[in-house]
């Protein structure tokens, strides 16, 4: 019988990339194994990128590198325009535990900000590029009002509720002037939550805090002069910054974190569908609720 050349090639690709993933699955467990037993002293780098929606990795990779003693000091390389504010708040807090046992620096990559910039400012230090984007220090909801379209469409929408607020926020209808104040009152407790902690934790007056958090953004240059980040520099120079911190004398040794995997199974399936995933929350990041996130 003759061999389909589509079928037969298909096959070869997939036996590729098996073997592939397999010792990258290998290479990633002896990895994490040499780890333990080394008396290096390293820098832990644990990377935030993309819209923040879920806090769980995150502090897992932080939690893992609290309780490493080879790990001297971490860097929060932060590559995110901000995100949902529970998640940022609760990553936020993890970064404030770990800095009690470690010192820690903030990297900014090409964007942290709103509640990237808020997780950065848990750290010791902070380190952008000059061309980094930051700022957008602000609070936001968004609600659809698809009323003209569900009209062109002949959609029509019935609502029992139990209390004048259960609806609020329904794309089906204009809202009130009460649901609208209701929802300005969360927002702007949410704002000042973030401008006191960056009040705080920078030892800049909250009144020079609101001054420019309007939702604006800055560069890394002009972060620095606002006293928003403390040094200019790369991902190396806040390693060699986290190093210097901790008492590290030579040039460290840099622990990136890694994803903690249950089977090889799942870890083939998640490698496959990761680039999907991540190019869905690129183009369509949508979140519930109040946000910190730049626009």
């Amino acid at each position: 019988m003759r061999r389909h050349p589509v079928i037969l090639g298909v096959c070869i690709l997939i036996l590729i990339g098996i073997v592939f993933f397999a010792l990258t699955y290998a290479l990633t467990i002896v990895r994490l194994d040499t780890t333990a037993f080394s008396d290096k002293q390293r820098v832990g780098v644990v990377r935030i990128d993309g819209v923040i929606a879920d806090s769980e990795e995150i502090i897992e990779q932080i939690e893992e590198f609290t309780n490493d003693e080879a790990i001297r000091a971490v860097v929060i390389r932060i590559n995110s325009p901000g995100g949902g504010v529970a998640p940022s708040q609760e990553i936020y807090q993890a970064v404030c535990e770990l800095r009690k046992k470690k010192k820690i620096v903030a990297s900014m990559g090409s964007v942290a900000a709103s509640g990237g910039y808020l997780i950065a400012t848990a750290a010791d230090r902070i380190v952008a590029n000059p061309g980094s984007i930051t700022g957008s220090i602000s609070a936001v909801m968004h609600f659809a009002d698809i009323q003209e379209l569900m009209r062109k469409v002949g959609v029509r929408t019935s609502v029992i509720k139990s209390g004048k607020f259960k609806d609020i926020g329904s794309p089906a209808r204009e809202m009130t002037f009460e649901e609208k104040r209701l929802l300005k009152g969360i927002v702007d407790d949410i704002y000042d939550q973030i401008i006191r902690t960056i009040s705080e934790n920078r030892r800049i007056s909250l009144e020079s805090v609101k001054a420019f958090s309007d939702g604006r953004i800055f560069s890394g240059r002009q972060a620095l002069n606002l006293k928003l980040v403390d040094q200019l520099g790369g991902l190396q120079d806040a390693v060699l910054l986290a190093g210097k911190l901790a008492g590290i004398e030579k040039k460290p040794d840099v622990v990136y974190a890694i994803k903690k995997k249950s089977s090889f199974l799942k870890y083939l399936l998640e490698s496959v569908t990761s680039v999907i995933v991540t190019e869905i929350q690129r183009r369509s990041a949508e979140l519930t609720g109040a946000q910190y996130l730049l626009h």
